[in-house]
């Protein structure tokens, strides 16, 4: 049965008794751990957020009523117990920060008891995920999830303090927005009072945000919630955490550089971490042609090589043929693979197609100069030499080869360089390689939507040198736009907004929108540029990504406290649910059954 807590005053969480106190009386309360009984004594290990601390029962101490309730001890009981605090008596424990003491009870007392946990809290558990995700409550229990949670708090504490001291005012936007368009898919709210509309919630506060510049607020900042109905992946979740940003009377350089001082701050007091300033920058241009890739892993090399002028007479028709559609034949160099059995090179070509590529080319460079290749018999020996020779292939070396549009080929030797990355474990979880992609291109061509899309949102400003090719070329414009990327993981992006009326209203009739259009889903922030607007700029983090990045994990559901699953779905609460017909009632809603 539970007892009550009355009287007592926890005077230490576990880690904090020390051998400092030896010879003292404390009291600490907790869950337990293990329990090992050995006759006449019986040892309790007591965890709480802080860490684990040994207890020591014996009858003469705590009395026979107290020996016997700690008898009936078992895992995930919470107990409180007041004890002296002792040199330990057995072996000490170094892995344990509390390893060298032990407190010696003489009260005990049982707050709550425990079933059988549906699995062992401990460390880096193997437990499905889907177990610990139903049981999410157990599950943070775990000491090394605590540590993230912990870590995400003092992360979030670090960069208030930060932008405190540079002059940021933290103001909350609403969650209630309207929906707009150019975006990933919104959540919508259903409105009661005002039947068939709808709010949205928000993707960002991109609008907001930049009405506070119209305000006169000069630098803003918020850690937020945000929201986008979005497929999964391992850094993704249906609703996620930004550190938002935007700053009045700037341009790139100086959102660049109070960006890299915030990540210089944090990292250095969160994790132990030295970053050295600048931090190097690259064209969006130049990392796709290199690493086929906009958030490309700077780790480890393995770059793409451009090898369409050396086979364009070759007569190989997968390589000409793409030449002849206005793609290109690129490849990757995977050192010292060249011995790599067939069965896995049969697996790498079915993971380049299922990455958009119609197949992958190969050549190994043998040990003795010769070639073994998917396409030694369409080319002269002559030829393969001189395609070696560019790929810089020496003896021992596997060349991978894919030849299509522009954008497959870099989508495919981007993620096979990434993939051989991982199974030759180039990559180290203690580097930490940050880069700033910049230069993004202002338009990306849409052909679901036959027209040009904006890559970034309809507010990103061009670059001055190359607005007058907006009519003949909108593809070659290229934005103010900038992404921080670290270990291939873009963290956050952002962009100098547009200012100017005219250059905003050609902005959206390149987009397709007219002006009465235009002003129908934008009209609010339109309406305030009419009354000065500041030049301004911004950035907004992934927090979840910055904080998966820092702990060494695969994914931001270790750094969440509730996330959702693949299908958005959280497993402990259930949701989403059906709701009762009377509330879809007040809100004007009909379901519709779907097989």
């Amino acid at each position: 049965m539970a007892e009550s807590m009355r009287g007592l005053h926890r005077s230490h969480r576990c880690t904090e008794v020390s051998n400092q106190n030896i010879g003292e009386t404390v009291t600490v309360m907790g869950w337990v751990q293990k329990r090992r009984n050995l006759g006449s004594l019986i040892f309790i290990d007591l965890r709480d957020r802080s860490g684990i601390l040994q207890l020591v029962f014996n009858e003469e101490a705590v009395g026979k009523e107290g020996y016997e309730k700690a008898e009936r001890l078992r895992s995930e009981f919470v107990i409180a117990v007041t004890g002296n605090v002792m040199k330990r008596s057995a072996a000490v424990n170094e892995s344990l920060k509390t390893g060298d003491i032990e407190v010696v009870a003489t009260d005990l007392r049982i707050l709550s008891e425990s079933e059988t946990p549906p699995f062992q809290i401990e460390e880096n558990s193997q437990t499905k995920d889907e177990i610990r995700l139903k049981y999410r409550y157990l599950d943070l229990r775990r000491p090394d999830l605590q540590r993230n949670m912990a870590l995400r708090s003092q992360v979030a504490y670090l960069m208030r303090e930060f932008m405190r001291k540079e002059e940021f005012i933290e103001i909350e936007t609403p969650m209630l927005c309207k929906s707009t368009p150019e975006g990933a898919r919104d959540y919508l709210v259903p409105s009661r009072i005002h039947a068939g509309h709808f709010y949205a919630l928000p993707q960002s506060p991109q609008l907001y945000k930049q009405l506070l510049m119209c305000s006169g607020y000069d630098r803003y900042f918020q850690i937020t919630k945000c929201f986008r109905d979005e497929d999964l992946r391992a850094e993704r979740q249906p609703e996620f955490t930004q550190a938002d940003m935007e700053l009045s009377f700037v341009d790139v350089e100086d959102v660049l550089d109070v960006n890299e001082r915030l990540l210089q701050y944090v990292f250095k007091e969160a994790i132990g971490v030295e970053i050295s300033l600048p931090l190097p920058r690259m064209p969006w241009q130049e990392a796709m042609d290199r690493y086929g890739s906009d958030k490309p892993d700077t780790r480890f090399g393995m770059e793409l090589c451009d090898v369409s002028e050396i086979v364009k007479d070759c007569g190989f028709s997968v390589f000409t043929g793409a030449l002849e559609n206005g793609g290109s034949v690129r490849g990757i160099n995977v050192k010292g693979q060249a011995g790599m059995p067939r069965k896995k090179i049969d697996k790498l070509v079915e993971f380049a197609k299922g990455c958009g590529a119609k197949g992958l080319a190969w050549l190994a460079v043998n040990e003795d100069g010769t070639y073994k290749s998917s396409f030694a018999k369409f080319m002269m020996e002559e030829a393969l030499g001189a395609l070696t020779e560019k790929m810089e292939g020496k003896p021992g070396d596997l060349l991978l080869f894919a030849a299509d549009k522009n954008k497959i080929v870099w989508n495919v030797l981007g993620a096979l360089r990434l993939e051989m990355a991982k199974e030759l474990e180039l990559l180290d979880p203690n580097q930490y390689h940050f880069l700033w992609v910049t230069e993004f291109p202002l338009l990306e061509w849409s052909d679901e939507e036959n027209r040009f899309m904006a890559m970034h949102h309809p507010f990103t400003m061009p670059m001055e040198e190359d607005w007058d090719k907006i009519d003949s070329d909108p593809g070659a414009v290229r934005a103010k736009a900038y992404d921080i990327v670290l270990n291939g993981t873009e963290l956050g992006g952002g962009s100098v907004r547009i200012h100017q009326n005219d250059i905003q209203e050609k902005m959206f009739e390149v987009l397709g929108f007219t002006k009465e259009s235009a002003y129908e889903k934008f009209g609010f922030l339109l309406e305030a540029f009419r009354y000065g607007v500041p030049p301004h700029a911004g950035l907004a983090y992934g927090l979840d990504r910055l904080i998966m990045h820092m702990v060494h994990s695969d994914s931001i559901r270790d750094v969440i406290a509730f996330p959702k699953v693949k299908d958005a779905s959280c497993l402990m609460t259930q949701a989403p649910g059906i709701v009762e017909e009377k509330q879809l009632e007040e809100l004007y809603i009909r379901t519709t059954e779907v097989e």
